[in-house]
C-alpha cells in the first residue's frame, strides 16, 4: 500500500486526561514514584510508561513524537528544543574521536558550521561534497566514514539528494545515511526511499507560525533509547530538551500540516513557472528546467507537490536587498530568516542564513550574491501576489517596464 503521511497522522487518537480532544499537557519537569525501586528501574531504562525527568521526555513530548514518527514511518522519534539540537546530539551519537563523515556541501549554514568548525575539536572530521553527483559521494567514503548527511532539498540551493541511490551507497558501505527533510515534510518520506535517520527543524513547515523552535530526530527504537540513555545517550547528556507547553502546541498545529503543505506547493509552482517564463534566473523542484525534477518525482509523495521554497537570482546583493525591502513595504511577505509561515518570508542567503560558509566556498557552490530565496506563503489569491512582485521588480529594473504580467 502506497505510503499516506497524513493518514498515519489522522490516524492517531489521543484522549486528555478528562476526555479532551486533545491530550493533556504535562506541566511538571519532574515526576514522583511509588516506589524506590521503580525509580531505580526508570534510571536504568527497564521501567516502560514511567516518566523520570523532563530533559529525558514527558508525556507532552512523546504525543508528539509518536505523531512525527507516524508521519515518518519510523518505530518512534525524539523530539528537541531546536533543529541543531536534534541534528547536532544526532551527529554526535553516530560518531566519535576519530570518526568521518561525508556530507552535502548545501546545508543549512549552521549544520554546517557545526560540521565545519565544532566537531573538529572532536576529532571528528568531515568532506563536504556536491550530493548531487554519487560517484564524489562514494569516492569521499573511507575507513573511518560513520554517516552520510544531506538534506532532501538542501538549503538554499534546492539541490535534490537521491535518497534512494545514496541508501544504497551507505548500506554498501555499512554506514548510516541521515537525511534532514525540513524543507520538504510530506511532500518526500525519506525513510520509506531507505534512509536510516530522518530530521527535522519543527520551527519551520511543521509548526507553520513562527512561534517556537523544535526538532525532531525520527528512527528506530534501538536509536532513540541509546540516544536517550542516561549513561552515555547524546540526547540525555547534551541536554536538547523541549518544552512540554511547546510540543503541545507543535502537536496541534502538525494536524493542519498536510492542507498547509499542498497550498504552499501550488503557489511557489504558481511563481516559479511565470518568473521563469518572465526569463528571470529561476530554482525550484517543480520546474523541468530543474537538474533533478525527475529525481524529485521519482520520490516525492505526489499530492503534496514539490515544496514551499524557491530561488531568484536578481544579479547583486544591492539589488537583491533593495527588492526585499520594496516587496516587505508592499506588504508581500517579510525580509526574514526561516521558513514555513503563512506569509512569504524572503532572504538573502549568503548573508543571512548561509553566512558560516565562507565566501569563496559560497562562490564554488553557485551561492551567488543576488539570490533570493523565497519560502513561499499561504495566499489565497498567489495571481494578485504575482502582478505586485512583478511591479517591484520593473520599479527597480529588475524586469522591463512593458513585462507582460498576465
Amino acid at each position: 500500500m502506497k505510503f499516506k503521511p497524513a493518514n498515519r497522522i489522522q490516524d492517531l487518537q489521543y484522549f486528555g486526561e478528562f476526555g479532551g480532544v486533545n491530550p493533556s499537557i504535562s506541566d511538571s519537569a519532574t515526576y514522583t514514584f511509588l516506589s524506590a525501586k521503580t525509580m531505580l528501574d526508570t534510571f536504568e531504562g527497564h521501567a516502560e510508561g514511567c516518566y523520570l525527568y523532563s530533559r529525558h521526555t514527558s508525556p507532552s513530548n512523546l504525543y508528539l513524537g509518536e505523531a512525527l514518527a507516524a508521519m515518518e514511518g519510523t518505530e518512534t522519534a525524539h523530539v528537541a528544543g531546536s533543529g541543531m539540537g536534534a541534528i547536532t546530539a544526532t551527529l554526535l551519537h553516530f560518531c566519535g574521536a576519530g570518526d568521518h563523515i561525508v556530507s552535502s556541501r548545501t546545508i543549512y549554514g549552521g549544520t554546517y558550521a557545526f560540521l565545519k568548525n565544532f566537531t573538529p575539536r572532536f576529532n571528528v572530521n568531515t568532506d563536504f561534497v556536491d550530493i548531487t553527483k554519487l560517484d564524489l559521494v562514494e569516492a569521499a567514503i573511507n575507513e573511518n566514514t560513520k554517516v552520510i548527511y544531506c538534506e532532501s532539498v538542501s538549503n538554499p540551493l534546492l539541490e535534490v539528494a537521491d535518497i534512494k541511490e545514496l541508501a544504497k551507497l551507505a548500506k554498501k558501505h555499512g554506514i548510516k545515511l541521515l537525511v534532514d527533510n525540513t524543507f520538504s515534510p510530506m511532500s518526500i518520506s525519506p525513510i520509506e526511499l531507505g534512509a536510516d535517520v530522518v530530521l527535522h527543524s519543527l520551527t519551520k513547515f511543521i509548526n507553520g507560525t513562527n512561534d517556537t523552535m523544535g526538532g525532531v530526530v525520527c528512527g528506530s527504537q534501538e536509536l532513540i533509547n541509546s540516544m536517550r540513555s542516561v549513561i552515555d545517550g547524546s540526547a540525555m547528556l547534551l541536554g536538547p530538551a523541549m518544552d512540554s507547553m511547546r510540543a503541545a502546541s507543535i502537536l496541534k498545529n502538525m494536524r493542519t500540516l498536510h492542507i498547509r503543505m499542498k497550498q504552499h506547493s501550488k503557489n511557489a509552482t504558481y511563481l516559479a513557472e511565470r518568473f521563469e517564463n518572465l526569463g528571470l534566473k529561476t530554482v525550484y523542484p517543480g520546474l523541468v528546467s530543474h537538474p533533478s525534477h525527475e529525481i524529485f518525482k521519482s520520490m516525492m509523495n505526489e499530492e503534496y507537490g514539490f515544496g514551499g521554497m524557491l530561488t531568484i537570482d536578481v544579479g547583486s546583493l544591492d539589488k537583491a536587498n533593495e527588492l526585499m525591502e520594496l516587496m516587505q513595504h508592499e506588504n508581500l511577505g517579510y525580509l526574514a530568516v526561516s521558513l514555513g509561515f503563512y506569509k512569504t518570508l524572503f532572504s538573502a542567503p549568503g548573508t543571512s542564513t548561509s553566512s558560516e560558509i565562507p565566501e569563496d566556498e559560497q562562490e564554488e557552490m553557485g551561492l551567488t550574491d543576488g539570490l533570493i530565496r523565497f519560502s513561499i506563503g499561504l495566499d489565497n489569491d498567489i495571481e494578485r501576489t504575482f502582478q505586485v512582485m512583478v511591479a517591484c521588480m520593473q520599479k527597480l529594473n529588475i524586469l522591463e517596464k512593458e513585462t507582460v504580467t498576465v
